[in-house]
């Protein structure tokens, strides 16, 4: 293997292990209390509802990145609704303002559950 002009030989088994790391590290889900992030070997990020699986409790999005985007559109306080306006809608909505308030990359806590509400830090 030739990284950055240099050439490096590895062993079957540090090439092996070489690939799961990279997997790992490409390749993530994390569950928080109401939700699951994903990301996908293919670079996609899917948000779900923690616990079910069906399609209709899922979201998928081409990048985390995307993800980010929608958030940082988003006003200082937000509801379901407002998530909504971007395209969103049913159960997704709720999906999203509960998964901003439990990611650790949005400075985000829920405000209120009746009408749901998020605030952003």
């Amino acid at each position: 293997m030739t990284v950055a002009g240099e050439t490096h030989e590895l062993s079957r088994g540090d090439a092996d292990r070489l690939r799961e790391a990279l997997g790992r590290a490409l390749t993530e889900r994390r569950e928080f209390f109401n939700t699951v992030g994903e990301r996908r070997e293919d670079g996609s990020y899917v948000v779900s509802r923690r616990g079910a699986d069906s399609a209709g409790h899922r979201k998928v999005f081409e990048r985390f990145e995307s993800v980010a985007r929608l958030y940082d559109r988003l006003p200082d306080e937000f509801t379901a609704d407002d998530v909504g306006e971007r395209g969103l809608t049913g159960g997704r909505r709720h999906m999203l303002v509960h998964h901003f308030a439990e990611h650790p990359e949005f400075d985000c806590e829920l405000a209120s559950r009746q009408p749901l509400t998020a605030r952003k830090g």
